[in-house]
């Protein structure tokens, strides 16, 4: 038994309670092309939410108040096609990039085409004190930039929050007379070869008419190199001299963007309940959830499947209703699936503003990405340790990691509305997991079968301690809500 678990245990599940296959059929199905990566608002998504709905009716849960959809609006944006080439002016050739392959666009990408000249603006900091957009003249041209801002922080950070985000530097962008921005990828939480994107792009408004796109780091070290310049080098320039370094390039970019935006697209979480046994303790709810929607896909060329993130968490959930079906609890079950996660974890402050009633919710218990990495990781021992150790109670494995490494941790995600208003709160993860985030590579086919299941274990066994034994979770918080 691993290190700080009781050596009375209170419930763990045998390995035959969960079943692989039928997780793994779970992950499968959702990852499929037909439900196009589960973007919220879109018809991919909703065939999701059928699924879901119909797994959870087999498996005895029934609707939460007699539906199972709670609706909501959120923004919407599916790119419908994109074009993105380079070349020199005067030349017949034409560099084609491939959407999906070579670039993802912004999740709020604007419509529209551009073919103009290339302007390199760094970080695309537009401020006084660094200011990237000062010795260039950007007005007509296509501007290139890199993710991120600077680390180490030599910019005070009052600045650089500013443009963290791929709206962020758009606007600056946008200010200058540029056509269209593309953000070269340097993210760390994907290789350097994978298209990769994300739903939250940055606040409102919506530049409906200003193209984003974000080519790999390869594709985006191409654009340059093959003019001189090496991004590393460049940006250890700027480090070192604590100045901008941008740039005019001879190159010309091309690019045609089809995207439908909605501002108020309807979407919805999926609630089941699954009704206690005990006259008294049915009164009171588990929550169990996981966010069902993901990126969704672009064109005809770029799909992310979504199996790791978060399909793993939603099977993992099915599983446990199912099994729980199969002997019912003293207390109630609630399995909610979220909604628009990917923007700013919707769905769940959507839950929590609408679910009655809160008082009666004696714990909370997230699962996400829980099928690649080499431990379970469980967040929420800093706020919530006897919730967190009657999780860690429920592991036998001595192998996994059941805290933080280097700290206390408190929730995160989609548990962040439920652990604001004081209600007990863990999520189930993994550490050095996600090593397909927001990419087309999150295939079932690269899903670790012997993670999942062993997560699915440990959420199993922490549900039936909270659902059948005398876990105390209200009157331990009993003057930490925050109505």
């Amino acid at each position: 038994m691993m290190a700080g678990a009781s050596a009375n245990a209170q419930y763990i599940p045998s390995r035959s309670e969960v079943e692989t296959d039928s997780l793994q059929k779970h992950v499968a199905e959702l990852a499929a092309a037909v439900y196009e990566g589960r973007l919220a608002g879109t018809r991919g998504y909703e065939r999701a939410t059928d699924y879901v709905v119909a797994s959870l009716k087999r498996y005895g849960v029934k609707p939460h108040n007699g539906e199972w959809l709670q609706w909501f609006e959120t923004e919407c944006n599916e790119v419908e096609n994109c074009k993105f080439n380079s070349y020199y002016a005067g030349s017949d050739s034409k560099t084609v990039y491939i959407l999906g392959n070579d670039f993802a666009c912004s999740g709020m990408t604007g419509r529209g085409y551009a073919d103009a000249p290339v302007v390199f603006c760094g970080y695309g900091i537009d401020n006084p004190v660094f200011d990237e957009y000062a010795s260039v003249d950007a007005k007509g041209k296509i501007v290139v930039v890199v993710t991120g801002v600077p680390m180490p922080n030599w910019i005070p950070s009052n600045i650089t929050e500013q443009y963290t985000s791929l709206r962020d530097k758009a606007r600056a962008a946008q200010k200058h007379g540029a056509l269209a921005l593309v953000a070269i990828n340097l993210s760390r939480s994907c290789l350097p070869y994978e298209a990769q994107t994300r739903v939250y792009s940055g606040g409102l408004p919506h530049l409906a008419t200003f193209p984003i796109l974000q080519p790999t780091r390869i594709c985006g070290e191409s654009l340059l190199a093959d003019e001189g310049w090496n991004i590393d080098t460049v940006l250890a320039d700027m480090a070192r001299t604590m100045t901008p370094h941008s740039f005019h390039l001879r190159k010309h970019i091309e690019i045609d963007v089809n995207a439908r935006y909605r501002p108020k697209a309807l979407t919805a979480n999926v609630v089941g309940v699954l009704e206690g046994t005990d006259k008294k303790l049915k009164k009171e709810y588990i929550i169990v959830g996981a966010h069902l929607d993901h990126v969704g896909m672009q064109g005809e060329t770029a799909l992310f499947p979504g199996a790791d993130d978060n399909a793993s968490g939603v099977a993992a959930a099915l599983e446990v209703a199912r099994q729980l079906s199969k002997n019912r609890p003293k207390r109630s079950v609630v399995f909610v699936f979220f909604s628009a996660a990917e923007n700013q974890y919707q769905g769940s402050q959507v839950f929590v503003s609408n679910f009655s009633p809160l008082r009666n919710i004696e714990a909370f218990i997230n699962i996400e990405a829980v099928s690649s990495g080499d431990s379970i990781l469980v967040y929420g021992d800093n706020k919530y340790p006897t919730l967190w150790q009657t999780a860690a109670n429920a592991d036998t494995t001595g192998i996994y990691l059941m805290a933080h490494p280097s700290a206390k941790s408190n929730p995160k995600g989609d548990a962040v509305a439920f652990d604001a208003i004081g209600i007990p709160s863990i999520v189930i993860t993994t550490l050095n997991g996600r090593q397909h985030n927001h990419v087309p590579s999150d295939i079932a086919e690269n899903i670790d079968r012997w993670i999942l299941t062993e997560s699915t274990r440990l959420l199993l066994g922490t549900v039936k301690e909270l659902a059948y034994g005398d876990y105390q979770g209200r009157s331990l918080r009993s003057r930490a809500y925050k109505f």
